[in-house]
């Protein structure tokens, strides 16, 4: 299989790892490590099934769940505790990188029906969640209104859609949130990880971005996001992607001696 194809499915397995460990630097590690073991022959990719398939099995001939998520779990709570790591696995597959259940239980080395169970068993899950609420930074109005539409379902609460930086900041300031949806490219030509960055100076809350062009984050060479949602996107991609940054969210604790940023009310 040539490498050029499965090096364009770097950024994609960047994004799942972060997703499923909750941290960038040590998803970023994992890839590393996959790739490391994939050029030394200690893995090998099979050249059966797609290169993106390929490449996501390699990872979990890599990762293990026994490992738990790293620093982050080992500060969860008991709810976080009692996630079954194998059917978070299952649905962030599935609903977040878009594979078939038949793509998933190839990567995962199982079947069909496992991993059909374990996606029904992480969304029981999902479901006991705490309501939270939550700000949208999007400037394109339809898509801002199917955003808002969604985490309502979710049984969540939009406090306001904020379609530029200066009322992303105005909305934060005055209403409690638990959760940030931003878009990166807004209405004024001003940026969306610009009002983020500016928000979590005072706010302690997990962000998802969405964008249509997930490349220009995924470079490599700057800070990236932890959880990112390519545009257009699915309806249990955003559930995933919300449940999984609440979970980890929870679990993360800043290091000693750090200055707190306030936590915003996560129950209305």
């Amino acid at each position: 299989m040539a490498q050029t194809s499965l090096v364009k499915q770097l950024p994609f397995l960047r994004r799942y790892a972060r997703a499923l460990v909750g941290s960038q630097a040590a998803g970023d590690l994992l890839v590393q490590n996959t790739l490391k073991a994939v050029l030394d022959g200690k893995v090998a990719v099979d050249a059966s099934v797609s290169p993106r398939v390929a490449l996501y099995k390699a990872f979990h001939e890599v990762w293990s769940p026994r490992g738990g998520a790293g620093a982050a779990a080992s500060r969860a709570d008991a709810r976080l505790q009692a996630i079954d790591p194998a059917s978070r696995v299952a649905l962030l597959l599935t609903a977040m990188e878009g594979f078939s259940f038949a793509e998933a239980a190839n990567i995962l080395g199982t079947t069909v029906s496992e991993v059909e169970a374990q996606v029904v068993a992480a969304q029981r899950e999902i479901d006991r969640q705490i309501a939270t609420r939550v700000l949208i930074i999007e400037d394109e109005w339809v898509i801002a209104l199917d955003l808002k539409t969604l985490v309502a379902e979710l049984g969540h609460e939009v406090i306001g859609v904020a379609p530029t930086h200066s009322k992303a900041v105005e909305l934060a300031r005055a209403g409690n949130f638990g959760l940030v949806l931003a878009d990166i490219q807004l209405a004024d030509g001003s940026s969306g990880i610009e009002a983020v960055t500016e928000i979590l100076e005072s706010f302690n809350v997990p962000v998802i971005f969405i964008t249509a062009f997930p490349d220009r984050l995924l470079t490599g060479e700057r800070p990236e996001p932890t959880y990112l949602i390519t545009k257009p996107f699915l309806t249990e991609t955003v559930k995933a992607t919300i449940a999984q940054a609440l979970f980890f969210h929870e679990a993360r604790a800043l290091p000693e001696g750090t200055p707190a940023p306030r936590t915003a009310a996560a129950n209305p």
